[in-house]
């Protein structure tokens, strides 16, 4: 039987996982990339790849128990955050649970018009804002009408204000308009619908902000909007629009908001879950989808992690944090001192709350 300082010598600092050798617990912190970017219990501190893990640890078919006794109640189901009394809670709670915008008062002043251009309208004043936020309403081309083809398309800025909102006038015939989930008919297509070009050309101008796409750097100093969204590969795509990556931010694909199996979940379902409210699907509204993702990114954003100088797992100061000639040295830590080391293999989104 293992001395109770040996397991736990062997015990992952950070998700608990044991292990009966030293080396193999060396080898996890060299694969896992656990930091104090990863969604954490304020009760027990365990560390989870994804909030979908957190909240099966708190509330799931089999927590934690002791965890979940005390979330039941104070904690907050929407953002999993565990709070001093019932009170408290309910106080967060009024902020914490946000109400689905009502776009269809939002957009009944544009809807004649087909095209709103805040920037124009607002005298050509080039509005800096940090982020932006791009949704589109596809349709059908190609002879089966499989084809998604941009027929619509939103920008909104950090305060939920429209910015950019047109209908598309796409370069191939379209040959399902998809009414059900787009609410796009020819008519619409006919009489307010703005050229690809033209469209691609306006939305780059928005994102780049009179910078130059080949000049636009990650880190302080440049004047490009960083882009958020729900899938923006494909939405970039039927835009015809290149962006580099490090200025995306995809609900999709940001590791806390996947699922534990590392799939995507639907931006309807992220809504539901940490936002508190349903999308209103009968809009059928770009905009509203727009809100979504930027209400979740600046959630994301908000979040308070301890400053680091270098963050990154691939930073090339921490390039050999755990290499393999350091092994000897690194059997030598203890759990919380690999933690300590270790680093993220993604981009925290909390890391842009310092490029103001």
């Amino acid at each position: 039987m293992d001395h109770p300082s040996e397991t736990l010598r062997h015990k992952c600092a950070a998700c608990f996982r044991q292990f009966n050798k030293i080396e193999h617990l060396v080898e996890h912190m060299r694969l896992s990339f656990h930091s104090l970017h990863e969604p954490t219990c304020s009760l027990c501190h365990k560390h989870c790849r994804s909030f979908e893990s957190l909240r099966e640890h708190l509330i799931g078919p089999l927590p934690k128990q002791e965890c979940n006794n005390i979330f039941g109640t104070r904690g907050c189901k929407i953002c999993l955050a565990i709070f001093e009394s019932p009170h408290t809670l309910r106080l967060h709670q009024e902020r914490c649970q946000l109400r689905s915008p009502n776009s269809s008062q939002t957009m009944a002043r544009f809807r004649n018009m087909g095209i709103y251009d805040k920037l124009t309208s607002d005298n050509g004043r080039m509005r800096r804002h940090e982020a932006v936020a791009l949704a589109c309403r596809m349709v059908g081309g190609g002879s089966d009408g499989s084809l998604d083809i941009c027929a619509r398309v939103c920008l909104i800025d950090e305060n939920e204000t429209i910015i950019f909102s047109t209908y598309v006038n796409p370069t191939l015939p379209i040959t399902n308009y998809r009414l059900e989930s787009t609410g796009v008919g020819p008519e619409y297509m006919r009489d307010h619908a703005m050229p690809l070009k033209q469209v691609g050309k306006k939305i780059e101008d928005i994102l780049c902000n009179g910078e130059p796409m080949w000049k636009i750097r990650p880190g302080v100093g440049g004047k490009a909007r960083i882009l958020v969204g729900h899938g923006l590969g494909d939405h970039l795509k039927s835009l015809q629009i290149e962006y580099p990556p490090f200025m995306i931010r995809d609900t999709a694909y940001y590791p806390p908001l996947m699922k534990t199996s590392k799939l995507t979940n639907s931006l309807h379902y992220l809504t539901q879950a940490y936002l508190g409210y349903d999308i209103q699907n009968e809009n059928k509204d770009p905009y509203e989808d727009c809100v979504a993702t930027m209400r979740l990114y600046m959630r994301m954003r908000s979040q308070v992690h301890k400053i680091e100088e270098y963050p990154l797992a691939s930073d090339p100061q921490n390039k050999n944090n755990f290499a393999i000639w350091k092994q000897f040295e690194l059997e030598r830590m203890s759990p919380e001192q690999m933690l300590e080391v270790s680093r993220s293999d993604y981009y925290c989104w909390c890391l842009d709350s310092k490029l103001n």
